[in-house]
């Protein structure tokens, strides 16, 4: 197995059924192999860097009905709210003084943010820090909507694709989504210009190695400038609530594979990670990760994004979710830097 791991470190191609034999046959010694060569690679390319995102969960309104998600339209248990801009700003601003360099607008997929009212947002955060990124994670749009978007600043858009298996994908979420749907979003946007986050979730329910494979694959074709992979987590309140969570050992796996498939990539270490395992973030970098995102939301809202059960970091300011990370990475070697952090591959 170790010489399949080989030639991805070389940057040859692997066939899905190499894929799929290293995911099956994976042992703890294998994934330590993986992990020395993922790390030797995202060494090579960002050092022991690691870029932080200030992430603004601005709604948690959506229009739609993901079986997955704790924020669904049909869980009449949230509480739901929304940021005005005044407070994102007063976000970006805390921010801004802790040191972040990008800015992350991540919400459900709500209506009442209108491309007018989200290009005025944009256009403001841009005014007052015209030296940081903003990434938008709303979800599906029309390409009219994402090119107003690009125009108005925003420079990275994020969109998990969660499974690249169209079959697995209806079994995911109601009729009216589809993953044609959602493919199509992320070659627009990349077309525009965008720097494009795509994604899966690993141990989602009637998740096969075969679609772990599929989704290796669409990454190598997508090309994507970051990949935001994280393992399953139930809510309580949704159709999943009593389906087994996603392992720690196979999404670490996952990333030393995606960090070796992607060198240049930007790849997080996710708050899923952290909820499932105490060191789950820790353990994502040295897996091969490079990328952190501390949460700016204000902690009035935090507990109401809820996207799954447990979520950590609920209670937390921003300065202490900031300096608890920056411990965090040091601990293990790294250190956090006051950066964009943009895609190695665009600099």
């Amino acid at each position: 197995m170790k010489e399949l791991i080989d030639k991805l470190y070389l940057n040859k191609e692997l066939k899905s059924e190499e894929f799929k034999a290293l995911i099956q046959g994976r042992t703890p010694e294998l994934a330590e192999y993986l992990f020395e060569k993922s790390r030797q690679v995202r060494m090579t390319h960002y050092g022991n860097d690691i870029y932080m995102r200030g992430l603004i969960e601005f709604t948690n309104y959506c229009k739609n009905d993901c079986y997955y998600c704790g924020i669904r339209k049909s869980n009449s248990k949230v509480q739901r709210y929304r940021l005005s801009e005044d407070d994102i700003l007063i976000c970006c601003q805390t921010g801004y003084d802790l040191g972040f360099r990008t800015f992350v607008l991540q919400g459900g997929e709500d209506s009442y943010f209108s491309d007018e009212k989200l290009v005025h947002i944009i256009t403001s955060i841009k005014k007052q820090h015209s030296d940081c990124a903003i990434t938008l994670s709303i979800g599906e749009r029309s390409h009219e909507s994402y090119l107003a978007f690009f125009n108005a600043g925003a420079e990275r858009y994020l969109l998990r694709h969660e499974t690249a298996n169209a079959q697995h994908y209806k079994m995911l979420h109601p009729p009216n989504l589809t993953l044609a749907s959602r493919k199509a979003c992320l070659f627009d946007l990349k077309q525009i210009g965008f720097q494009v986050g795509a994604g899966f979730m690993v141990g989602s329910p009637f998740q096969t190695v075969d679609n772990l494979v599929e989704d290796l694959l669409f990454i190598k074709e997508l090309q994507p400038h970051m990949v935001g992979i994280g393992p399953f987590i139930p809510h309580h309140q949704t159709p999943f609530a009593k389906e087994a969570k996603g392992s720690l050992e196979l999404t670490l796996f996952m990333l030393g594979l995606i960090r070796l498939l992607s060198p240049e990539v930007l790849l997080p270490s996710t708050t899923a990670l952290g909820t499932i395992d105490p060191l789950g973030r820790e353990l994502g970098i040295l897996a091969g990760g490079n990328v952190v995102m501390p949460n700016l939301s204000p902690v009035s809202v935090r507990n109401k994004y809820m996207l799954y059960d447990n979520k950590i970091c609920t209670g937390d300011e921003a300065a202490e979710c900031r300096f608890c990370m920056q411990k965090r990475m040091e601990s293990i070697g790294y250190q956090v830097v006051v950066s964009r952090g943009d895609c190695i591959s665009l600099q």
